[in-house]
């Protein structure tokens, strides 16, 4: 996501390179540049106005440094214009009640279903709620048994009523049902149509009047652009909700509906959905979001993911081995396990600033460790615990067995040899620190 309009905006900046100071001629050729990449990321004309009107008033009334370079402070400027569009502060879901009741609303085919799981899932783990999910899409059978096998991968009781058609009783069931089993989180996946018709708003503001919830959101596909942000004010008007939630961003879209919805509805976007696994939902970041448009990357979310994954007691243990000189094949492929719990390597790489631009026409392979994880599982447990034993006929072995080429096995060999090293070096220099050891692909 973004992608295009972050190239878009760097060739806006470079108009401002080498000049000495702001004037308002090149201010303006270089915001028209900027207002023609905005709308070109489908973000609404009128918020592209405002938007490059603010930023220019803010440039002509600003004293460029000495130090400081004009094309570096426009960036500045639109950096914290960007932030301030997207909502300016991270906006928290209200989780206070008993239980708390969140109640989803959106189009059909806009992820709703899916999201509910996943939220459920991260207020589960994150925050250790006790959820409980309510299938109150009676017109579409196939939600009910997606929220079931939803519910099933990550753990989560699914509450819903065969034969019944009324979801309003469905939804005042469930909380009743939530009391007695002990949940302290109600979430409530409602039905949607393809577009907006009076008969859904009547039905999901009969259930808002009936449950009174204490969180309502509003899920949108972000790849239907200005689209999206219509959708979101029509229900705004009916629902009033708390919250939006942008999901597909990992996918085809150009951007706009982030930069637009806030400013349209007046209402913060709370998560973004970057994936299909259950755990790819973020807590939506305006600062953070503004960074990655900008190219300067995203090393906060980088390290949060990394510190998610964290095991102190499994870094302990990974550095008495390494001390010892007795790192095997074993911790390699569990370090592999929780580089890979992070997420999409080409989303992680987009974290760490300068790399996206450099990455842009690289097609990073996501199934890149599964040779690697394949040859290792081709090892006996004792060529894994002790590699030193891996002579030409048992690499050609475990070449046949994995799938790969003998010059694979010795590649991956040499790379864990120089990883070993690597990381003993590392963990050596840290001086008892428990630093978490990071290994080289």
């Amino acid at each position: 996501m973004f992608e295009n309009l972050s190239e878009r905006l760097e060739r806006s900046f470079k108009l401002l390179r080498g000049e000495g100071r702001i004037t308002e001629l090149n201010v303006a050729e270089t915001l028209k540049d900027v207002r023609r990449a905005l709308l070109d990321a489908d973000v609404n004309y009128k918020v592209a106005k405002n938007f490059t009107d603010t930023v220019r008033d803010k440039a002509m009334g600003q004293n460029v440094l000495s130090s400081v370079k004009p094309s570096q402070l426009m960036v500045k400027i639109v950096h914290d214009e960007l932030t301030a569009l997207m909502g300016g502060a991270t906006a928290d879901i209200n989780l206070k009640g008993s239980p708390v009741v969140i109640l989803m609303s959106g189009l059909q085919g806009s992820g709703k279903t899916t999201f509910s799981g996943k939220l459920a899932y991260m207020l589960k783990s994150k925050k250790s709620k006790n959820p409980l999910l309510v299938a109150c899409d009676v017109y579409r059978p196939a939600a009910i048994e997606q929220l079931r096998i939803l519910g099933g991968q990550t753990g989560i009781s699914v509450y819903s009523e065969e034969g019944n058609k009324n979801p309003v009783e469905i939804a005042r069931h469930a909380i009743d049902e939530a009391r007695k089993l002990g949940k302290d989180l109600v979430i409530i996946d409602t039905a949607g149509r393809l577009a907006v018709d009076e008969q859904m708003m009547q039905e999901i503001a009969a259930i808002k009047n009936a449950v009174n919830p204490h969180e309502i959101l509003f899920v949108v596909d972000s790849m239907t652009g200005q689209d999206a942000v219509n959708t979101a004010k029509e229900f705004n008007d009916r629902l009033d909700f708390d919250g939006v939630v942008l999901t597909k961003l990992d996918g085809d879209t150009r951007g706009g509906a982030a930069l637009s919805i806030r400013t349209v509805v007046d209402k913060p976007i709370k998560f973004i959905g970057t994936g299909e696994k259950m755990d790819a939902l973020d807590v939506f970041h305006p600062e953070r979001m503004a960074d990655r448009i900008l190219g300067m990357g995203d090393i906060i979310s980088l390290v949060e993911r990394a510190q998610e994954q964290y095991d102190e007691e499994e870094a302990k243990r990974i550095q008495k081995r390494l001390a010892k000189n007795q790192f095997d094949f074993n911790d390699f492929m569990g370090q592999i396990r929780q580089v890979k719990k992070m997420g999409n390597i080409k989303d992680l790489a987009s974290m760490i600033p300068g790399v996206s631009k450099m990455m842009k026409n690289i097609e990073v392979d996501e199934n890149a460790f599964k040779a690697i994880e394949a040859i290792i599982q081709s090892m006996t447990p004792g060529e894994r615990s002790n590699p030193a034993i891996l002579n030409g006929s048992r690499r050609q072995r475990i070449a046949q067995g994995s799938g790969t080429t003998a010059q694979e096995v010795n590649k991956l060999l040499k790379q864990f040899d120089e990883t070993r090293k690597m990381m003993r070096m590392v963990t050596t220099s840290s001086k008892g620190n428990n630093r978490m050891p990071v290994f080289r692909k």
